[in-house]
């Protein structure tokens, strides 16, 4: 489609052929080229050289938005203590006891803060919401455990607990409402004035001296923070009963030093070899009165412990049970599933949730991940109600508008219904919200049909306008347009069964838009730069808007470009790739290919897109197009740059900005079942992205009951390849099944099959593809 210019001086007297001939002796490399030349990308690999992010951990105890952040001083030191934070969702805290100002409390363990940070960071059991630190202070090393439990209520899976999902709305970043829907928060915000039991962290430090001689451990309970902005706290500590009292008479901690209450806030003690001293505290989100900071206190430490861990391994209790042979990537599945459902506000037993995005309210584009996997896990009731947010926070003319001005939102929100319908096919849901399914969809038809203007034609002609994320871009956006058209074509596939009529309707609808966006695109091609790539070819490019003459990071068109710390990011973080991953564009056209070209490029360092690079979709492009070495360098390198290594918690951008973002970690997790299973049409595709390594010999793969677009599936991969074969066993739903599974078997070493037993074997793609599937399947690759 663009081969065979050449574009030289007028001096150049060369042939086509031989310039073509002098390019290609230089042997150069595009990036995507070097990539497929080098080894698999691994985790310890790509964190050897990226950064390293450290975040504060947020616990609490899901659904409700009282949560605890706490910041440490290992890999903070600009922390002089470890720090814990009370916030209502993404607000802090504020209490007139600290002149209405954040709330933030301290406590010191060790010496002091020395010259390295001499500790560690664990989440308990390696994935759940119970923070385990250690700090070594020489032959004295303390042992920290914190986590979060109701002051009254037994934290168990049939909790009554949470937090309207309006209310939590009006305390997160972002969040917008209705005239009517601000009325109704009034009340509720009116009714929840009187808190009458609150979320309380629990602390517990051991001091164990594991040196030959004796040694002074030390300890200084939580306090609230004093600076410059509130040196006017006032506040006492009661030795009698260890309580921390503001001069208000409210208890903000109860405090104890081997089981007895703590006689002096700062202590120090002498431990023999081997001697240990335990301090603890509990902290209320608010402080509470002495008579139920006594209560709180009487609780045991254990009993306390032994119910949070039980409430959260009952949630994964009922998740797809998947088992990978990598304990990083295994552990990051279980613990990024409770991070997302920790910020998941909503009361419960049922009723609607808000699938915020940590600091920030639900956005129907960054709250998609999130959801889809939600069901990918089979979590269908905690999916289908945080999709009921979108639905009821609906504007009255059918818009769907969450979060800062962002106008891209109700074609992402009917494309994750959309989604959610083809795991679950529940057409009894789909009935009950059908009306407003059918105003979203005429709203954005009503909005498409203003720009049918004819000088508008190859140009934004039948395209909406608008901005898509923070920049003030109000332009036809191709991301923009790409979620409104697939949101439309999935709105008309849920309808089909029950409203054949307008599913009929929608379907041309989104077909003519697809088309009258095609057209502008490839009017931006032709009129869009080229660039030069790294083998000495050179390749067209695309703008993010139809009213760009290219894209904005090269100026062609734009005297600022520079945004959330990134030049790239119109270009590729909200650029036209979505016109790919939202199927407007098939992968395997050449303008698609020429995307990703371009895009690793110029828009990329280590196939990686800078900033927030989640939100960029070569990472699904990839896999589609077979390309695994490339996306195994998406994968890796974005992650180990961007998640603590030691907490797995996520960071909005790659500089330090909104921590526990459930977005970016939602697209990780979706990255993660992209590798091991992914539909395509009427075929399942099996391990189509995972490394080698995970096949070494003695190594195992497992899914249970993961839901797909066919039904639950199951599926487990064996590795003997040092006895010369790997066996694969697949099981799918009968009555949904799908016509083909293609696994994938890579052989750590390379090597090709010699004999296959189950299905037709590729030798180029090391895929097996069982045709005419029954619901099971063996197979087995001999080496």
């Amino acid at each position: 489609m663009w081969d065979n210019v050449i574009v030289t001086e007028s001096i150049d007297r060369r042939s086509f052929s031989e310039i073509e001939k002098s390019i290609k002796n230089k042997n150069l490399e595009t990036n995507l080229q070097r990539i497929e030349k080098e080894k698999e990308e691994s985790f310890e690999n790509a964190a050897a050289e990226n950064r390293k992010q450290v975040a504060p951990t947020w616990l609490g105890i899901s659904r409700d938005m009282r949560i605890f952040e706490l910041t440490g001083i290992i890999g903070n030191d600009w922390r002089e203590s470890e720090c814990i934070t009370p916030r209502n969702s993404s607000s802090g805290m504020k209490l007139p006891e600290f002149g209405n100002s954040d709330v933030v409390y301290a406590y010191t363990i060790s010496r002091g803060v020395a010259v390295a940070n001499n500790g560690s960071r664990r989440l308990g059991q390696g994935i759940l919401p119970v923070l385990h630190t250690i700090v070594y202070d020489d032959d004295i090393v303390y042992n920290t455990t914190s986590f979060v439990v109701p002051e009254k209520t037994t934290l168990n899976s049939q909790a009554a607990i949470g937090t309207h999902y309006l209310v939590a709305d009006h305390y997160s970043v972002g969040a917008m409402f209705t005239e009517s829907q601000k009325k109704e928060l009034e009340t509720l915000l009116k009714a929840d004035s009187a808190t009458i039991e609150e979320t309380v962290l629990y602390c517990r430090v051991e001091a164990s001296n594991t040196g030959s001689v004796p040694r002074y451990a030390y300890f200084k309970t939580i306090r609230p923070v004093y600076g410059w902005w509130n040196k006017s706290i006032v506040y006492s500590y009661d030795e009698r009963n260890g309580m921390s009292v503001f001069s208000s008479g409210r208890v903000f901690a109860v405090s104890k030093l081997n089981g007895l209450p703590m006689k002096n806030e700062e202590m120090g003690i002498l431990l023999q070899p081997g001697q240990k001293a335990v301090m603890e505290f509990c902290l209320p989100h608010s402080p509470v009165s002495k008579e139920r900071a006594q209560k709180i206190s009487d609780k045991s430490f254990e009993s306390q412990l032994e119910g949070n861990i039980y409430f959260w391994n009952k949630k994964l209790d009922k998740t797809a049970a998947i088992s990978i042979p990598e304990t990083r990537i295994n552990e990051m599945l279980k613990a990024g599933l409770l991070h997302l459902d920790l910020v998941t506000y909503g009361q419960e037993p049922s009723g609607t949730l808000a699938p915020c995005i940590g600091v920030y309210s639900p956005i129907g584009t960054e709250s998609s991940p999130i959801i889809q996997f939600y069901c990918s896990m089979g979590w269908k009731d905690e999916a289908r109600r945080s999709l009921q947010y979108f639905i009821d926070k609906q504007h009255d003319d059918g818009m769907i508008q969450n979060f800062g001005g962002y106008m891209v939102e109700t074609g992402a929100a009917l494309y994750t219904i959309g989604e959610y319908y083809r795991y679950f096919r529940d057409d009894e849901w789909i009935k009950q919200i059908k009306p407003k399914l059918i105003k979203s969809c005429d709203y954005l038809i009503a909005w498409r049909n203003k720009n049918k203007i004819e000088k508008l034609r190859g140009n934004g002609y039948g395209m909406i306008d608008g901005k898509v994320a923070d920049p003030e871009d109000h332009y036809h956006q191709y991301m923009l347009n790409a979620y409104a058209y697939i949101g439309i074509s999935r709105t008309a596939e849920i309808l089909y069964v029950i409203d054949p009529a307008v599913s009929k309707k929608l379907k041309i609808e989104a077909e003519q838009w697809k088309k009258d966006i095609r057209e502008s695109l490839m009017n931006s091609v032709a009129h869009s730069p080229v660039i030069p790539m790294g083998n000495g070819t050179w390749v067209p490019t695309v703008p993010p808007w139809t009213e760009a003459v290219a894209p904005q990071v090269l100026f062609a068109d734009s005297a600022h470009c520079f945004s959330h710390g990134s030049f790239t990011v119109r270009d590729a973080l909200i650029g036209p790739l979505y016109l790919v991953f939202c199927e407007v564009l098939d992968v395997n056209e050449p303008v698609s290919k020429m995307m990703l070209d371009y895009h690793s490029e110029l828009l990329m360092t280590k196939n990686v897109a800078f900033s927030q690079p989640y939100y960029t979709r070569n990472d699904w492009l990839q896999l589609k197009r077979g390309m695994v070495k490339p996306f195994l360098s998406t994968y890796y390198n974005t992650v180990s740059a961007m998640a603590d290594r030691e907490t797995y918690t996520f960071y909005e951008h790659v500089h330090h900005v909104s921590v526990h973002k459930t977005h970016e970690e939602g697209w990780f997790l979706m990255q993660t079942r992209w590798m091991l299973y992914m539909e395509e049409g009427s075929a399942l595709r099996l391990l189509p992205g995972i490394p080698r390594a995970w096949l070494e010999d003695g190594k195992k793969i497992e899914v249970k009951n993961a839901a797909s677009y066919f039904g639950n599936i199951s599926f487990r991969i064996v590795s003997d390849a040092g006895k010369g074969f790997i066996t694969a066993e697949i099981e799918c739903n009968p009555e949904r099944k799908p016509t083909e599974v293609v696994v994938r078997i890579p052989h750590p070493e390379g090597k090709k099959a010699v004999k296959v037993n189950g299905g037709v074997y590729s030798e180029a793609d090391e895929i097996v593809i069982v045709k005419y599937f029954s619901g099971k399947a063996v197979v087995r690759v001999e080496y």
